[in-house]
């Protein structure tokens, strides 16, 4: 008992003095952090590239080969939830509001960049690619390496619900497995906390910033920041007290029915054919490079590509491991029953498809006017990233609906972040239960609602991104290991059937 303890007490800490840190002192804090996450990608942006895309290779070669039949639990157990209802859960969980945050602007800033060293029509081209690329495929896999490893030791071997399980589990006994355990559920959780802190941060900035349009004002106060942060928590503590699937599957439903609403009205009512034809286009760009794209470090092409490489394509990456501790647990709790090749397909080709269509819709339109000499969004990038989606929704019509859906969306998918969180974050604090106490989910709601104030004062979406990255450094390695230890518990396994 008194290393869970140990655990609570250092990782609480540890988010507790970055939490009061950044309360008194936020650019001190981010100046800091910045220090360490550019020295970090500088020195080790190859492994970040080369784990990330081992990650990717390594479930597909599962999902295509004999090991793709294992069932994540009892060989006759059936999953707990529907095909839709699982994939709406891990979808809201692992993105949700990022994909309304980023939906025009990341799609505009590539280009921005780009334009200045190629002819417009390469920058549009290369600008949906990347964009693909840091919502596609990588994304998925190191959500999913993470969830299946975690989900195959719970229910295959008995293990509890730890990212150190699969470690200990297969050195037992062995000191160094302990100490490097306890370091993976330590950084785990801190990854998890400033992750989701930051995530909530941005979802209140989007929030109000589409109520202030609904209100026709131009600035976005204070005051109605703090509304809007005290609304979610205020939302986020029922879904706490009752049993996951019932909170989970209800608000990740709505949420994306909304987003589908959103991506099919804006097809529709858009420059439709274009739209069309940029989500083929894009679709088609993806797969031909996304393999080669992973193992591209931009080595050659400058400084200010290196830079723009580092801003972006590392920074998602990481980003992506911060969050996989919670969405990896909160996956695995949700996927059992399933093989492991109904996991990887589901989990890393539904989400990847829908992001392919949603950026070519919204970042299809955005390139359009940006194309055809209008350049109002464009320069909103620059000027004020968080309004765009709700400009471009400004330009079709019915945009007081289309506003109030996508704030109600953005709302709910922070809410389901949020809630997914505490209960990983409880299941922890309880070694392993996967249904962990009410009180213990709102006591790691509460922590996290006062985590993202600090993230909040940042007052900037940068400052967010480098310290949701110092969170994920650590879990950089731990996600790679872990890898190995699932496919050698795989191997141990095929082994053991091959005696019997």
């Amino acid at each position: 008992m008194k290393k869970p303890n140990a655990l609570l007490v250092c990782s609480l800490s540890v988010i507790a003095v970055i939490g009061i840190w950044g309360v008194i002192d936020i650019q001190s804090l981010v100046a800091w952090a910045n220090g360490i996450v550019q020295q970090t990608f500088r020195s080790r942006g190859w492994f970040v590239m080369l784990a990330a895309s081992g990650m990717l290779i390594g479930c597909l070669f599962l999902a295509f080969s004999p090991y793709g039949n294992i069932r994540l639990g009892q060989d006759d157990e059936q999953p707990e939830f529907s095909t839709v209802t699982w994939i709406s859960m891990l979808f809201s969980a692992g993105m949700g509001v990022g994909l309304l945050f980023w939906a025009v602007a990341e799609p505009l800033t590539h280009f921005n960049f780009i334009s200045g060293m190629a002819p417009d029509f390469i920058a549009a081209q290369q600008a949906m690619l990347a964009t693909n690329f840091h919502w596609g495929l990588h994304a998925w896999a190191i959500y999913g390496s993470t969830a299946l490893t975690i989900a195959y030791f719970s229910f295959r071997r008995g293990t509890g619900m730890m990212v150190s399980a699969p470690i200990k589990d297969l050195f037992p006994g062995e000191r160094w497995a302990e100490w490097v355990g306890w370091l993976s559920d330590f950084s785990a959780i801190v990854a998890i906390a400033i992750g989701v802190g930051g995530s909530m941060a941005m979802g209140v900035f989007q929030v109000a910033d589409g109520i202030a349009v609904l209100g026709g004002r131009e600035t976005v106060g204070a005051l109605l920041i703090g509304i809007v942060f005290l609304a979610m928590v205020v939302a986020y503590i029922p879904a706490l007290l009752i049993d996951l699937g019932q909170g989970m599957a209800r608000l990740s439903n709505a949420a994306m029915l909304i987003a589908i609403c959103l991506v099919a009205y804006t097809v529709v009512l858009g420059p439709t054919e274009y739209l069309l034809n940029t989500v083929v286009q894009g679709f088609g760009d993806y797969v031909t490079n996304v393999i080669p794209r992973g193992f591209q470090t931009f080595t050659f092409f400058g400084d200010d590509v290196a830079k723009w490489f580092s801003d972006w394509t590392l920074t998602y990456m990481v980003w992506w491991i911060a969050w996989g501790p919670f969405v990896g647990v909160f996956v695995a709790r949700i996927s059992r029953g399933r093989t492991i090749r109904e996991f990887v397909i589901g989990v890393l080709f539904a989400p990847t498809l829908f992001s392919i269509l949603w950026f070519g819709a919204f970042g299809g339109i955005g390139l359009f006017e940006a194309l055809n000499g209008a350049g109002e969004l464009l320069t909103l990038t620059q000027t004020n990233i968080e309004r765009v989606t709700f400009a471009l929704l400004d330009r079709l019509p019915l945009s007081l609906i289309t506003t109030l859906a996508t704030v109600l969306a953005a709302f709910l998918f922070i809410v389901t972040s949020v809630v997914s969180a505490a209960f990983v974050l409880g299941t922890f604090s309880t070694d392993g239960d996967e249904n962990p106490p009410p009180r213990v989910r709102l006591i790691w709601g509460a922590l996290l609602g006062l985590l993202s104030v600090a993230m909040i004062l940042s007052g900037s979406v940068e400052s967010v991104k480098i310290l949701i990255s110092l969170g994920a450094l650590p879990f950089v390695f731990i996600s790679a290991l872990l890898m190995v230890c699932l496919f050698r518990g795989l191997r141990e396994e095929g082994q053991d059937h091959a005696d019997r």
